[in-house]
């Protein structure tokens, strides 16, 4: 940008070129499934104009990003991966929009997602999403609920999207794409302007190419926010010590047995990510996690209930136009009861003590990212959808920990598997100590010997 050569109008440009080849692909990338050439050019042309008048807005200043649907974005329709949401176009920007666009962000679109943000696959057979493919191989999912997001960034559309976690819905497409994915602390980045499906378990967080990528998005991001209670108290968002040359002084934990609970392949390399940072000077520190199944039976009572609470309207209005996996979680949720929901709670308290204790240890928590690489796609999914328990249940069970207790989780891609699809690790530390995780992240993506360019990949500065 600075030399003049290469313009933010020119890259949007080759975007909207981009954006409509991969509408006309087989099978369609459905990556991005709001754009409007307008409006990206409306914003690079004022981008460019800041950059020959030397006067840019921040770091991202020209820089392509795009925000799952699930936040409001004008002048989109705010859908949330249903047929039925957002009739009308948004006419208010969700917190997290606004900053991006008072960065000098190009937004250029919405991201498809999970029907609602119900699932782990990113399975949205409707009519207005479709199945996103996985860039490395787009016979398999991308993973979800973020899923368009973390497919946008692998397949190079742009360098930064922005997701919602509430059940590893950042970290498990950012980890079966291969890119790098931050969950912020509960609170930590507002979601103001999002839908609020599950008010005590999601954190917004980018999805990105790069570590450094990340740092630069979370800086802009983490802040109170008053249209947002929650993140009102946080301290102070710092990225201290981040570029340390080595992990001397860290103290790193691992339950092995917990650990361990995840396919060899993605085992193997795992152990090795943890050898490389032992090799920096960490030291790694065997710790218990107590109660994981009382995590995972929690969370899901916890999640299920406060969407199934707040979309008690569309349940009611909407059910034959939901996805046939949405009704089914929904049904679902509708057997839990008031003291299921409390006693969920009871054992967050108790878990969230259980994290305070292990966090006067160690500086953080290491684990694979996800269990499995990314499922294929079946015939039928296209039409009918997909529902898989078990694969739902391995999908989240490095992921539940994070969201059950709000500590911040970071996913970092390390290797393949065999079959050429993306294994990644993740990294949790104690509350709004985000800092400590990109220190780590920026190690691990060291470790990674070759990056594997995917099947579906646009370069967007050529």
């Amino acid at each position: 940008h600075r030399s003049g050569k290469l313009t933010p109008s020119q890259v949007a440009k080759n975007i909207i070129v981009t954006l409509e080849d991969c509408d006309k692909s087989t099978p369609p990338l459905r990556a991005i499934v709001q754009w409007d050439q307008e409006q990206i050019m409306l914003m690079a042309e004022a981008s460019s104009a800041r950059y020959k008048n030397k006067c840019t807005l921040s770091c991202l200043d020209g820089i392509p990003v795009c925000l799952k649907e699930e936040f409001k974005v004008v002048p989109y329709h705010h859908r949330v991966g249903t047929v039925y949401l957002g009739t009308e176009p948004e006419t208010e920007d969700a917190t997290v929009a606004k900053k991006l666009r008072e960065a000098g962000a190009i937004i250029i679109g919405v991201s498809n997602m999970h029907e609602l943000g119900t699932g782990t696959t990113g399975c949205n057979p409707n009519r207005y999403h479709n199945i996103p493919r996985n860039p490395y191989k787009p016979n398999h999912f991308t993973g979800g609920s973020s899923s368009g997001s973390a497919a946008a960034v692998a397949a190079g559309l742009c360098p930064v999207a922005i997701g919602t976690d509430g059940g590893g819905s950042v970290r498990i497409p950012a980890s079966f794409c291969g890119v790098v994915g931050l969950k912020g602390t509960f609170g930590r980045i507002s979601c103001h302007g999002s839908l609020p499906l599950s008010y005590s378990t999601v954190s917004v967080g980018p999805i990105c190419t790069s570590v450094a990528d990340a740092a630069i998005v979370y800086s802009i991001l983490a802040a109170p926010d008053p249209l947002y209670p929650y993140g009102l108290k946080q301290p102070k968002a710092t990225l201290s010590d981040m570029c340390a040359s080595d992990l001397k002084g860290l103290k790193l934990g691992v339950d092995w047995a917990f650990f361990k609970a995840c396919d060899a392949e993605v085992l193997s390399i795992c152990e090795k990510a943890v050898k490389h940072l032992q090799s920096l000077g960490a030291t790694v520190v065997e710790v218990s996690l107590p109660e994981m199944e009382e995590v995972r039976v929690a969370h899901a009572v916890c999640i299920l209930s406060e969407m199934r609470d707040f979309l008690n309207p569309d349940f009611n209005k909407h059910f034959q136009e939901m996805n046939l996996e949405t009704r089914a979680t929904l049904a679902l949720a509708s057997q839990f009861t008031a003291l299921d929901y409390i006693t969920a709670n009871r054992q967050r308290t108790r878990n969230m003590r259980f994290m305070r204790e292990i966090f006067t240890t160690v500086n953080c928590i290491l684990t694979p990212a996800v269990a499995s690489t990314a499922p294929g796609i079946h015939e039928s999914d296209l039409l009918s959808g997909s529902s898989d328990l078990s694969l739902t249940i391995q999908s989240m069970r490095f992921m539940q920990l994070g969201n059950l207790t709000g500590i911040p989780g970071l996913v970092v891609p390390i290797g393949y598997s065999t079959a050429g699809l993306p294994i990644g690790f993740q990294v949790m530390a104690k509350w709004w100590d985000e800092a400590v995780l990109l220190r780590i992240g920026l190690k691990l993506e060291q470790f990674r010997h070759q990056t594997k360019k995917p099947s579906i990949y646009y370069d967007i500065l050529a």
